[in-house]
């Protein structure tokens, strides 16, 4: 299972490759949504797990194309600082299939990982 995960914060970013990569998924870090972009043009993942505040193109922005550009239905998870029920909201509304808040403990997140990619097969 291929898992892409786009997050600016490198250490952030880091503890998620690390877990996911514990659990058997292969991980495929962007430091931004510009570079997940690029990323999701030529390659596959089985799960996308994307930060909302990023340089170049947002979360949303990356959400939105995924779902209306590229036509993907791959599960998205939003990692956000902002908790926000506007924003939870909106998230959902483009198309985002979970939401997790920060800080958020790695052993949930691969839960949540796990189910949504059971949820898939």
């Amino acid at each position: 299972m291929r898992i892409l995960v786009c997050e600016d914060d490198y250490m952030l970013l880091k503890t998620i490759e690390f877990k996911l990569t514990r659990d058997g998924y292969t991980v495929i870090t962007a430091k931004d949504g510009k570079e997940a972009s690029e990323l999701l043009r030529s390659e596959k993942f089985n799960l996308i797990i994307t930060d909302l505040l990023m340089p170049f193109m947002n979360g949303q922005e990356l959400i939105f194309l995924i779902r209306s550009e590229l036509k993907l239905d791959t599960p998205i998870i939003v990692l956000s600082k902002i908790g926000l029920e506007e924003t939870v909201l909106k998230a959902f509304d483009l198309g985002a299939d979970d939401y997790v808040v920060k800080p958020f403990s790695p052993l949930e997140l691969g839960i949540r990982v796990k189910k949504l990619l059971r949820n898939q097969q």
